[in-house]
């Protein structure tokens, strides 16, 4: 007999992935470059030479079994004690290789930061706006995900709502900063309230409350933006990361776990998630790419191109009228929607060939993302498309 839980599942798939399965099959029809195909946040920047060139010399000097056999189980040792050293050399932490574990992206880095601090019935608190894969990698746990209410304001923490959701059965909260879906950085301010209650209600409750910071968007900060290292305000933090959005690497699927050296439990969660890998199957990341990512830690991809695109976007959507947060990073903006109706308003922008993503999803009605991880010149070829669709709609 199947499992019921996976067989509902597929009549409720994402809804980003059918609207850009929509997107390539409407391009087909009329060419995709005529497709202005906001829904997948998928790198468009190159990867930078040196990580092409690093794989290359790998692959010339070193032998098949370094380069294509199993890494160790928490991954390979020399790649454990780089990412420590990169961390503590642009943030100022005390990581040791014994705090790093790595990962298949920031999805298996979240998973085994889950199964470390929950047990089924434990509550993970989130904030909406959320990516809304956070649905199943928190319930399939067995742990029941918690949505606060959204600032729609500023998309900084709502506290009010947090203050009256958060409780005994709370063992985990979860950030994501910079965000997806809004493109908002959590402030310096936010982050030290946010590390004082948690604080505070570790205490009351009498035990910790873990922060899980979600970081694959890290590095996509914007030129003046207010947005700190999550680990630096609160010990018992695990962060979360990704090189698919950094190195414009997402097809590699490479990250890690980090784990504050003065959080509860440091010297064992390292190993601890070692043994999750035995019962969920994210074991050793492939070696080549480990070794890879390695020698390129403190480099990024020319990601320039996603401000530009940005205030292309922003200024435009603006100018018609939408009410629009400004992002702080990332590849995403997160416009309120010319009705109520998030699904019908982007149903109507798909009749011009216009694609973006309804929140509902992401916790937060009445709004729409735009993955705007295109060229800067389809980005403008864009604007008369949304132009005709606000004139003829609106």
């Amino acid at each position: 007999m199947l499992v019921q839980t996976y067989v509902d599942m597929l009549s409720a798939k994402s809804v980003i992935r059918n609207l850009s399965e929509y997107a390539v099959a409407r391009g087909k029809e009329i060419g995709y470059d005529n497709v202005f195909d906001y829904t997948l946040g998928n790198p468009s920047v190159p990867v930078p030479d040196a990580v092409n060139q690093t794989m290359i010399e790998l692959l010339s000097t070193k032998s098949s079994m370094e380069l294509h056999g199993y890494s160790q189980s928490l991954g390979i040792p020399e790649v454990r004690v780089k990412v420590a050293a990169s961390l503590n050399r642009r943030f100022g932490m005390n990581y040791t290789m014994d705090h790093i574990f790595m990962t298949s992206g920031a999805a298996g880095a979240i998973a085994h930061a889950l199964r470390l601090v929950t047990v089924p019935g434990d509550e993970v608190l989130t904030f909406a706006p959320f990516f809304p894969e956070y649905n199943p990698y928190v319930n399939l746990t067995g742990a029941v995900l918690k949505v606060v209410p959204a600032d729609v304001k500023s998309f900084q923490i709502n506290f009010e709502a947090f203050e009256s959701m958060i409780n005994e059965k709370t063992m985990a909260v979860m950030v994501n900063t910079p965000n997806n879906p809004s493109g908002i950085c959590y402030s310096t301010n936010t982050i030290e309230k946010l590390s004082n209650i948690l604080t505070e209600k570790s205490k009351q409750y009498g035990h910790v409350i873990y922060l899980i910071s979600d970081e694959p968007y890290r590095e996509i900060v914007f030129e003046g933006v207010d947005a700190p290292y999550v680990s630096k305000f609160y010990d018992h933090t695990i962060s979360c990361y990704s090189f698919s959005k950094s190195l414009s690497l997402p097809g590699e699927r490479i990250g890690y776990v980090a784990i504050n050296p003065k959080c509860e439990g440091a010297d064992k969660m390292a190993v601890m998630c070692g043994q999750i890998s035995r019962g969920i199957g994210h074991n050793c990341p492939a070696s080549l790419i480990q070794l890879a990512v390695a020698e390129n830690l403190d480099l990024t991809a020319d990601m320039s191109v996603y401000e530009r695109n940005m205030n292309i976007l922003y200024d435009e959507l603006t100018d018609l009228g939408f009410e629009c947060v400004k992002p702080g990073g990332t590849f995403y903006i997160f416009p309120k929607a010319l009705e109520d109706d998030a699904i019908a308003f982007c149903e109507k922008a798909k009749r011009y060939d216009f694609i973006g993503v309804p929140s509902d999803s992401f916790g937060c009605p009445g709004h729409f993302r735009l993955a705007y991880c295109i060229s800067t010149e389809k980005v403008e070829r864009s604007l008369e498309a949304l132009r005709r669709f606000v004139r003829e709609m609106y």
